[in-house]
């Protein structure tokens, strides 16, 4: 089973591991080039009620001003929550492990119960997921 999985990731490479994140560049780079196009329309038609003719500097000035504003109240906020909490919980932060390591005791005791087998079983999934003394490291997830 392993052997496909990698042979699947290999097939894929950068296109296949990070799809979710090629995905979201490319909604955010729509977006963003919508955002300005239509930034330019209003900007143009504001500009022709007041019977001047659009600036390009002017324009530019103002949509920088409100893309900021934009990035800096909602994405940088929401991407330091989604990114700043998923890094924390992958690093195995003290809060985000209390349950992991209680419930990982819990199933060590019950095989602890059923002897020498049940500490082999420990033994190796200990050594496949990297675990010693209940701390994971990262990318412990290999063959």
């Amino acid at each position: 089973m392993a052997g496909k999985t990698e042979r699947t990731a290999a097939r894929h490479g950068i296109w296949g591991k990070y799809a979710y994140a090629w995905i979201t560049l490319g909604f955010f780079l729509v977006s963003f080039a919508l955002h300005w196009y239509f930034g330019w329309e209003a900007y143009a038609d504001e500009a022709r009620e007041h019977g001047s003719q659009p600036e390009n500097a002017a324009y530019l000035n103002e949509m920088m001003r409100q893309t900021f504003e934009n990035w800096q109240s909602e994405f940088l906020q929401l991407l330091w929550q989604v990114v700043g909490l998923a890094y924390f919980l992958y690093l195995g932060s003290p809060s985000s492990k209390e349950n992991d390591d209680r419930l990982e005791e819990k199933v060590d005791a019950l095989l602890r119960l059923s002897g020498k087998h049940g500490e082999k079983i420990i033994v190796e999934l200990d050594d496949k997921f990297l675990r010693h003394h209940g701390h994971a490291k990262p990318h412990g997830h290999g063959a």
